[in-house]
């Protein structure tokens, strides 16, 4: 018996069509996953859907809003009728804001509150939200997996992101909070974990990371100098991780963080 096959499960990516959310939805899709990916931007979910496409065709698009939970209704019902279950979860939408950042030329009293209580909704609520309308349908079979997204800013004070560091750090007592509830009101069957991605260079972190000629800005030369393994992350390095939370391998698993950073939380920095 492979505790690692996850042929024929019905994984659901929030954020599918980002450079994570893909990446984790390709992986899954050549293991022989039904991937079905949501957006709230159609044209990116259609663009995803195209590049998945060339992978495998059990693959489907939705386009709603991970803080609507009647849009979520609605495509839950979708996903049901098209393929009979929800088997996986991956709450992978979620992002930031200038607002809830503060620049090297600005203190934590120049922080916008709007933006703040934005990035805590897309964060903390966008993952919520999906967690409740989706694992609706997974108590129904008595079985089902939600992986949530934290961060390296979660577990310790991270310079200037104060917004995404306070959602992430709810993300991690919500996956612990949720892993409890659902194995006690409803079985072993219903599990819930998080990943912890390190620091990976995407669209929205990549000015404060990389200078135009591509070398380290003086926030990048930290991050390495505080990194063991002395790189970046690659997005496909979360896919190992994410496949062993999804299958029967990790079926005694459940309410762990799995930091995914090349060993920044285990480095004191000295």
């Amino acid at each position: 018996m492979n505790l690692f096959n996850i042929k024929d499960k019905v994984i659901i990516i929030t954020g599918g069509g980002g450079v994570l959310g893909l990446s984790m939805a390709k992986h899954l899709l050549q293991n022989k996953a039904i991937v079905v990916i949501l957006g709230h931007n159609k044209s990116t979910v259609d663009n995803g859907l195209v590049e998945l496409k060339k992978i495998g065709a059990t693959v489907a698009g939705y386009t709603c809003s991970v803080l609507d939970e009647e849009s979520l209704e609605e495509v839950s019902k979708k996903i049901v009728d098209k393929f009979g279950k929800i088997d996986v979860l991956l709450n992978v939408a979620g992002g930031n804001m200038p607002g809830a950042t503060i620049r090297e030329d600005q203190t934590v009293f120049d922080l916008k509150m709007d933006d703040f209580k934005k990035v805590v909704d897309l964060n903390l609520f966008g993952s919520i939200q999906p967690s409740l309308v989706f694992g609706k349908e997974m108590v129904k079979n008595k079985k089902g997996i939600i992986i949530n997204i934290s961060s390296m800013a979660a577990q310790s004070a991270i310079t200037r992101v104060v917004g995404y560091s306070a959602s992430k750090a709810a993300i991690d007592n919500y996956t612990k909070w949720l892993s409890v509830e659902l194995a006690l009101k409803f079985g072993d069957g219903l599990r819930v974990n998080a990943i912890a991605p390190g620091f990976f260079i995407g669209k929205q972190n990549k000015d404060l990371l990389l200078k135009p000629d591509g070398s380290y800005t003086d926030r990048g030369n930290t991050i390495i100098n505080n990194t063991p393994m002395k790189r970046f992350g690659e997005a496909e390095e979360l896919n190992g991780a994410i496949h062993f939370l999804c299958s029967d391998a990790s079926k005694f698993v459940t309410g762990v963080v799995i930091p995914i950073d090349g060993g920044f939380s285990a480095f004191s920095g000295v």
